[in-house]
């Protein structure tokens, strides 16, 4: 039976979570039960244990903290922070979405040094074996391939799954459904990605689009992969909705911890001996600390997509499972503020009421996190994030462009608050 989760939890005003004055929360033991949808379907919490054997890889973003700044920073990016005041982060979110996937000894973590005292603080579970440190930012290749080289070497037949910890995920029951259907189309030997239901033209993610069904009698929604589409402007994404066949790209991945190896040894072969040779020396402390400073930094910085997926697609080895569930990747304050709650015609709050006063303002969102009042009168649609050393104002409409002022702040010598 899987415990229940034993990292912290409250109800908080602030978006920051302090693990020295957080109790732990008494939460009834996380277990699974067949769904009367179908086998590969699960309910809701609570229920019966029923693990999907897959070591599930939390790929953790470099953490520039720039597209949320001034909130979050290089040292305490997104995913460190309880961006919709439910008591937990987004990292400890992820994690307790992955338990159904892979018991807490099964559950891996990509991080880099900056930021592991902190994943230890938000997620004491997790086991120093499976805390698996890159030296620096490669991209999600050489992150997702670290795990996979690693995780083959302690089991070749092993299934892994790579998820960001720094989205959100509504809908468990359909999540863990599509990455049940994922795990059986990995097993017949695919790389597979799950694609999330476009609820409008967007144009800051990727798309993949549908190809042929695979006929897979316990993965009924799993398709081979047509092909992987960048980033397009505001018409193609409409005209990619209007066809029905195209899902968002949301980089996760499920396959063959071997198999995804074979994928990039053919593909790059290079980056393949440098992950490889660090796997062969990781259980050893000592040199695998001198073969990372001597392999890490001549690893290509370049994403799995790219890598792997792309060509692999091309040749009919890559699968995608339509998924239902809602997703969001917390890329702006826009998306931000449409995970929070408020009163009509009032702009969203992150952080303690009390401290945001308003009068004729409609949209938006305050982040109230110097303690100090933030005051408004007359003005809608403002993004207000004040902390104690950066005070940040911008629109919702631009405020995907916040990562310009942190450039600029770089520029201009204020490194102390990035």
């Amino acid at each position: 039976m899987t415990p229940a989760p034993g990292s912290p939890k409250i109800r908080a005003k602030s978006p920051f979570l302090s693990p020295s004055t957080i109790p732990a929360a008494a939460v009834p033991p996380a277990i699974y039960v067949p769904s009367p949808l179908g086998d590969h379907s699960l309910t809701a919490f609570p229920f019966t244990q029923r693990e999907i054997p897959v070591s599930s890889s939390l790929f953790l973003p470099g953490g520039a903290g720039t597209r949320l700044w001034p909130l979050s920073r290089e040292d305490h990016p997104k995913f460190l922070l309880d961006v919709s005041l439910c008591g937990r982060s987004l990292l400890q979110s992820t994690w307790d979405r992955l338990l159904p996937l892979a018991s807490a000894a099964r559950i891996t973590v990509v991080a880099g040094p900056a930021h592991t005292r902190s994943i230890r603080d938000q997620l004491p579970d997790v086991l120093s074996s499976n805390l698996f440190t890159e030296p620096g930012p490669k991209d999600s290749m050489a992150a997702i391939g670290l795990a996979a080289a690693i995780l083959a070497r302690r089991d070749p037949d092993a299934v892994i799954g790579s998820f960001a910890a720094d989205h959100t995920i509504h809908g468990d029951d359909a999540f863990l459904s599509a990455v049940a259907e994922a795990v059986e189309a990995a097993r017949e030997g695919y790389l597979v990605t799950i694609g999330i239901a476009p609820s409008h033209p967007a144009t800051g993610f990727g798309y993949v689009r549908l190809g042929e069904k695979l006929n897979l009698p316990n993965a009924p929604n799993a398709r081979l992969v047509g092909s992987f589409k960048e980033k397009p402007d505001a018409r193609t994404a409409a005209t990619y909705l209007a066809t029905g066949a195209y899902r968002w790209n949301a980089g996760m991945f499920v396959t063959k911890a071997a198999f995804l190896m074979e994928l990039l040894e053919e593909y790059k072969p290079e980056l393949h001996a440098g992950l490889a040779r660090i796997a062969d020396n990781w259980d050893d402390e000592g040199l695998r600390e001198e073969v990372l400073a001597e392999v890490w930094p001549t690893l290509e910085k370049i994403p799995i997509d790219n890598a792997v997926a792309e060509p692999a697609a091309a040749q009919g080895r890559v699968a995608v499972v339509a998924a239902t569930f809602g997703w969001d990747d917390v890329g702006d304050f826009s998306s931000l503020s449409e995970m929070l709650p408020a009163e009509a015609n009032q702009p969203k709050v992150l952080g303690d009421q009390r401290l945001v006063l308003t009068e004729q303002v409609a949209g938006g969102i305050v982040v109230p996190g110097s303690g100090r009042l933030v005051a408004c009168l007359g003005v809608d649609d403002l993004v207000i994030v004040d902390m104690p050393d950066a005070l940040m104002v911008t629109t919702r409409a631009r405020s995907q462009e916040v990562k310009r002022l942190v450039k600029k702040c770089k520029e201009q010598g204020w490194r102390s608050v990035l």
